[in-house]
């Protein structure tokens, strides 16, 4: 379909948020929604004006029935970003769950056919994430967290990517598809 549009969806991780943004500013054509902690972390951890410099429509969790999925009913998009994704996003998607804004574009994407390429903020046994204020604390994944993310790599149409490269590039092979 012509005109059709990237979703992308951010949850509330302040892990890799502030590169999740960089990469959303370079891209044009795109719908952001924002869970309910996203748009709390965002403002949290001072990514308000980033998030409005990317000029791109901003759909916040605000319903309790998440009207905006209906937009992939309709074919608005051809390909749903969630970056970045927590452990609780991930483990609701990985069994089925689609009860915040965020799950719910998930399984209406998966409904309809969309592609999704999820960002997983848990894929390794240990990371440096950064804390508000500037802060950088580590943190270890458990073993349920990485078993989640494994089982949601299997599902169809959907690609999870581990890093920021991964992101970046998986997002732009989706792009290309489309020109």
């Amino acid at each position: 379909m012509q005109n059709q549009r990237l979703a992308w969806a951010i949850t509330g991780s302040g892990h890799y948020l502030r590169e999740s943004l960089a990469i959303l500013k370079t891209l044009e054509n795109v719908d952001v929604y924002l869970s309910k902690a996203a748009a709390e972390i965002i403002k949290q951890y001072g990514f308000q004006p980033q998030l409005e410099a990317t000029n791109h429509r901003v759909y916040q969790d605000k319903t309790a029935s998440s009207v905006p999925v209906e937009l992939f009913y309709e074919g608005k998009y051809h390909t749903l970003v969630i970056a970045p994704a927590t452990s609780n996003t991930i483990a609701k998607m990985a069994y089925g769950f689609s009860d915040s804004l965020v799950t719910n574009l998930y399984a209406q994407a998966g409904k309809t056919r969309v592609t999704s390429i999820v960002f997983a903020c848990d894929t390794g046994p240990e990371l440096e994430s950064e804390a508000p204020r500037d802060n950088v604390v580590k943190v270890y994944p458990r073993q349920i967290d990485l078993d989640n993310v494994a089982k949601l790599a299997n599902f169809e149409a959907t690609q999870v990517v581990a890093d920021l490269d991964a992101l970046a590039d998986a997002i732009h092979t989706r792009l290309n598809a489309f020109k």
